[in-house]
């Protein structure tokens, strides 16, 4: 299975890529990375774990459902 219907990883970037390989900068980019406390959704595919896995040390995976407060927002919308 190489994508769950509807799932998303979103990930935070912790570390500079400052001293590091060139294919660890192009893995921040390509995960939508370029600065410290960024944060990226992306889809929750095969890929995305493999490319996370090799730059674990640079993010973190966000367990916070409510990404950028995306949800906090819906939620006060829905309130009216």
């Amino acid at each position: 299975m190489t994508e769950k219907p509807g799932a998303f990883i979103v990930v935070e970037q912790v570390r500079s890529p400052i001293g590091r390989p060139a294919w660890q900068r192009a893995i921040l980019t390509g995960l939508g990375l370029n600065k410290i406390g960024r944060r990226s959704k992306l889809k929750d595919t095969n890929a995305a774990r493999g490319m996370i896995a090799r730059v674990a040390h640079l993010v973190r995976v966000v367990e916070d459902p409510g990404y950028m407060g995306v949800q906090a927002d819906e939620a006060q919308r829905s309130r009216g």
